[in-house]
């Protein structure tokens, strides 16, 4: 640890000053490809913590913690920070920093030095998610912990601000597609803010933002989860072809899929973009049929 950080009372987050040095104390060099861009901004932790409605019986995930920044905010309102971390120098970093900020919670902290879409198993359920996800892997990650962990019911994520759009888009929006459909399936998404470069270091060259996220039943259907990805995928593979068009490769022959629609009760001549969850549910059950 940096002497930078040595007369630092308990209790504080993490400033740019502190982020620097804890960078050059672990002779870190951040990367691109794993998206180590670190919050040094206190006021925009505590805002992402707030707009969570983080509470003191929450177990909270939290993916990529880097250095702690949001760990440290999370751990002020939170029961329990789950932090999944897939570079083993931070993860081996983390306890002694929430140690030095914040003693008297470190005991709450539980840190797994993993890839989080390879995690399988969690020491205890959480409640929510809050986390800064990794831009090039923010839905692949986010889509994972939806299906894998079942118990929490509300989450707050920060990822890159075109991200951000697709996930909370609707039908018939230029940003509508895959990662909105497949997030529906699970979920409600709403854009609650923005946050700018200037708050991280390095500073990124895109802007971020922050959806919430509230669980919800999957639509009801007989069709199993992954036949209706499928059929997403499939219509989303050329998107601005006609459905029976799209459709055709996983059917057989466009004929073939045109009966699939209109058994489902879709035009055959819509295109996926114009389609909600529902919609799609039922063209995996008339698959089956």
């Amino acid at each position: 640890m940096p002497a930078a950080d040595d007369h630092r009372p308990p209790g504080e987050l993490l400033d740019p000053t502190a982020v620097r040095g804890l960078v050059a104390g672990l002779g870190l060099r951040p990367t691109k490809q794993r998206g180590q861009n670190f919050v040094t901004d206190a006021n925009t932790v505590r805002r992402i913590v707030t707009l969570a409605e983080v509470g003191p019986t929450d177990v909270v995930l939290e993916i990529g913690p880097g250095l702690g920044s949001l760990t440290l905010g999370l751990l002020q309102r939170a029961d329990r920070v789950i932090a999944i971390e897939i570079d083993q120098v931070l993860a081996g970093a983390l306890p002694g920093t929430v140690a030095r900020y914040a003693p008297e919670r470190a005991d709450r902290l539980a840190v797994i030095t993993a890839d989080a879409l390879r995690v399988e198993e969690l020491p205890v359920p959480p409640t929510k998610v809050v986390a800064n996800l990794p831009y090039n892997v923010s839905v692949p990650v986010l889509l994972h912990l939806l299906e894998r962990f079942a118990d929490w019911r509300h989450g707050l994520v920060m990822v890159q601000s075109e991200v951000a759009d697709r996930l909370v888009a609707g039908p018939g929006s230029k940003t509508y597609g895959i990662p909105s459909l497949k997030l529906a399936w699970y979920a409600s998404a709403r854009r609650v803010g923005n946050v700018a470069p200037s708050v991280f270091w390095p500073v990124p060259n895109v802007d971020s933002g922050l959806v919430a996220l509230d669980r919800r039943d999957p639509v009801p259907t007989t069709a199993p989860r992954e036949r209706v990805f499928a059929v997403i995928d499939a219509a989303f593979a050329q998107r601005r072809k006609m459905l029976r068009s799209a459709l055709s490769g996983l059917v057989g022959s466009s004929a073939a899929a045109s009966a699939v629609l209109e058994r489902a009760g879709i035009d055959p001549q819509v295109r996926g973009e114009q389609l909600g969850i529902a919609d799609f549910a039922r063209i995996a059950e008339s698959l089956a049929g």
